[in-house]
């Protein structure tokens, strides 16, 4: 059972909650003797003490914090540290952690992909970070492994960045944060709400923790319930779980939107620091007597089944009991929703998979973050013990999620089980996760532990025709599939000892492989770069007024970054900003690039001192119109470049390219109903384009369409919150567009054209 509480709460004895209604104040004080404080209470969270022990601005309202470490992975990492070179980068002021465990494998490009991670190395000894080669771990493994510490914050370039279970308070965010703080600049944010996740029972056998992160998603994503707050997890039902559960469930709040995520911690987690040789690191955590909560998950994990998150979300669940009860009509829904999230491009068929009533799958994947912890393989490897996978399509990959766990599963015979049974095993790597490792056959369906299952996001290209489609599960349920030969089956209608295997820790595969620089910088180190590896090009400032033209109108109730930009075998062109920008919207919407490069053509020329007119004709009509009420408007002062509309869009990763791709092809803003997370917003300002709010069902414009945005540069120096608009047709049509909340540092970059001119030196 999970129950959203509709109001805030009360802890109280970090067991018992008192929902604050009508009744409260006199419960509370029945109970404490005290009168109930909300504010005062508030300040007993987790989440609470974290953030102020890192806030540097005295107001515990207004944050900025400044975190103790970072980390980035080989598709984010080249274009962070080139933006902090041209910024007057001379050294990382805290550890800064190096990980390839993305681009490994992408497959294009010649040479590309071990340019980025020899850049990487030359830069870690440069600078003073450290370094882990190609297949030693994925980012968040060795940041469990190696970096996280009860108390601390670290700030990652990938959104799955989450080790609450550890005591870390962990976020993902685009690169230009991790930049602001290499040049010792702040993370900047309002005080966020704090959710308690209260748990309690304990899941029953066969049941992982990829069940409990689902039916949580699926509880909470389409309302919004904890979006850009922290999950702060507490209850009795915590300690039931090892420290590998608590992990597999606390990287998929990712999936809920949520900004943060903490936890109590207890003795197995101190447990887990020894085990890494890092016991010192371990810190106990708990919320106060009296803790007020903004809301609260309830969540009874004796009452959890195992679950499936079916295409194209993680939040699109069902139990696998009630899947397989009622197959026929969640398939025929799965194809209706496609419809939607694929634009009808494709044919999508999900109810051919319906074999004499059962359905069968064609792959199984277990890998990464979420999926390749010990724990989950192990209990993989005890369900496919003397079973056989089968000859036919279905293939089961597993992918441990960093050498050290490759190795131990080795040592107690794990890794034997499931060879013996017909999986593969691979080494430590992202690509099932976005793309860029074992995509499908065409029309195939995929069960994964791995973090999402949005569309294409396995691999398959809408614009070549093809699509296959994944659904999210546990390891043991994938397991128990496999051990029927590909056919859908929950682990707990399997009968099976499951051997509890202890974890140790093998620290020398680090040491023998990872550079670490030990925080020493080393400016006499020449960085290496490939002939792939690009400078982000000149931005110009933003420019009194605004003339932006529509290409691109997305009406999806949610538009994901894999759409702005796709994941997959792209990744490898990630440290050139003018090739990848080629690939931007190219699953979404394939005409976008054009339409952004006619208009940024009039942009170049007007940069140039040349006529926009005469490099784009339709806009002597356009800027004749404008004139007619703006007679001052010329090339100096407006500014001429395109926007997207999409209802929602940023979900998901928090690369930012996303947003930069947008910029470099000539976007100068977005127009939204709301921004699906705050990383992608965050992205959109600090590559100075404006994250613009239309909040009405019905547009005044449509792809296509100019709008003309006076005074802009004003509005942003003022701070106001509503910008006057006009659609230029015949005539101008005013309309409203509105501004949410920007810090004055966020003005100032926007004003500039993007973080880099903000700090250029």
């Amino acid at each position: 059972m999970i129950k959203l509480y509709d109001n805030g709460v009360y802890l109280l004895n970090g067991t018992e909650i008192v929902e604050d209604n009508a009744e409260a104040a006199a419960l509370l004080q029945s109970k404490t003797g005290l009168t109930p404080d909300k504010k005062q209470a508030a300040k007993g969270t987790m989440a609470y003490g974290i953030l102020e022990s890192h806030n540097t601005s005295g107001n515990m309202e207004k944050l900025k914090i400044k975190f103790d470490k970072l980390t980035s992975h080989d598709i984010t990492f080249v274009g962070i540290i080139q933006t902090a070179r041209a910024s007057g980068l001379e050294k990382f002021p805290i550890p800064y952690v190096l990980t390839n465990c993305h681009n490994s494998l992408c497959a294009v490009g010649g040479t590309i992909n071990e340019d980025d991670h020899m850049f990487g190395l030359t830069c870690a000894k440069k600078y003073g970070g450290v370094y882990v080669p190609p297949h030693q771990a994925v980012i968040h493994q060795f940041a469990r492994e190696m970096l996280a510490g009860g108390g601390k914050m670290i700030l990652g370039s990938d959104s799955h960045t989450r080790y609450g279970a550890l005591g870390t308070m962990a976020m993902g965010e685009g690169g230009p944060e991790l930049v602001k703080q290499l040049l010792s600049q702040t993370y900047d944010i309002n005080m966020p709400g704090v959710i308690g996740v209260y748990l309690t029972g304990e899941p029953m056998k066969g049941v992982g923790p990829q069940d409990v992160a689902l039916a949580i998603i699926g509880a909470v994503f389409a309302n919004g319930y904890v979006n850009n707050k922290v999950m702060e997890f507490v209850g009795p039902g915590v300690e039931k779980l090892s420290a590998d559960f608590r992990i597999g469930v606390d990287v998929m709040t990712t999936e809920t939107t949520c900004l943060s995520s903490i936890w109590k911690t207890d003795e197995k987690i101190k447990e887990f620091y020894e085990i890494h040789g890092r016991v010192e690191e371990y810190k106990e955590l708990n919320p106060a007597d009296i803790t007020y909560y903004d809301g609260m998950i309830y969540v009874d994990l004796s009452t959890i089944k195992p679950m499936i998150a079916m295409p194209f979300h993680p939040s699109n669940t069902y139990t696998i009991e009630e899947l397989n009860a009622n197959l026929m009509d969640i398939l025929h829904d799965c194809e209706k929703k496609a419809l939607v999230s694929l634009d009808g491009q494709v044919d999508f068929k999900l109810t051919d998979k319906v074999k004499n009533g059962k359905l069968y799958v064609e792959q199984g994947i277990i890998a990464g973050c979420a999926g390749g912890g010990f724990e989950n393989i192990c209990a993989a490897a005890d369900i496919l013990n003397g079973s056989s996978i089968g000859a036919d399509a279905f293939t089961l990959s597993v992918y441990p999620a960093s050498m050290p766990v490759y190795m131990e599963l080795v040592k107690n015979g794990s890794a034997a089980k499931l060879m013996g049974a017909g999986a593969v095993m691979k080494t430590a790597f992202c690509g099932p996760c976005f793309g860029a490792g074992d995509t499908p056959a065409n029309n195939a369906f995929s069960i994964r532990h791995s973090t999402r299952n949005f569309p294409n996001r396995e691999g398959s290209k809408l614009q070549n025709g093809q699509i296959s489609s994944v659904a999210l599960m546990d390891a043991r349920s994938i397991a128990a599939t496999a051990a029927n030969k590909g056919f859908l089956t929950a682990a707990t209608d399997m009968d099976v000892e499951y051997t509890g295997q202890k974890y140790f820790f093998d620290k020398t595969i680090y040491e023998n492989r990872v550079f670490d620089s030990k925080g020493v910088a080393d400016p006499t180190v020449e960085i290496q770069f490939g002939p792939n590896i690009k400078d982000w090009p000149v931005m110009s400032a933003l420019t009194d007024n605004l003339l932006l033209k529509v290409v691109s109108e997305i009406h999806d109730p949610v538009t994901t970054t894999d759409e702005l930009i796709p994941s997959g075998e792209t990744s490898s062109y990630r440290s050139n900003p003018i090739g990848l920008a080629e690939f931007t919207l190219s699953r979404k919407d394939p005409a976008y690039v054009g339409r952004a490069k006619e208009v940024q053509v009039a942009e170049k020329a007007r940069v140039a001192g040349e006529c926009p007119v005469s490099a784009l004709a339709e806009l002597e009509n356009v800027m004749k119109t404008i004139k007619g009420t703006y007679a001052d408007v010329d090339n100096a002062n407006t500014g001429i470049g395109s926007t997207i509309y999409a209802v929602k869009p940023g979900d998901g990763s928090a690369r930012e390219q996303a947003a930069s791709c947008q910029k470099v092809l000539g976007g100068w803003a977005n127009i939204a109903k709301e921004y699906a997370t705050k990383r992608y917003r965050s992205n959109l300002i600090n590559w100075g384009m404006l994250p613009f709010i239309f909040e009405d069902e019905k547009l005044p414009f449509a792809n296509g369409d100019y709008i003309f945005v006076p005074e802009i540069a004003k509005a942003i120096q003022d701070k106001s919150s509503e910008i006057k608009a006009y659609i230029v047709k015949d005539g101008l049509q005013e309309f409203t567009l509105k501004m949410g909340e920007l810090t004055d540092d966020e003005r100032e970059i926007i004003l500039k054209g993007c973080l880099i001119n903000y700090n250029r030196v």
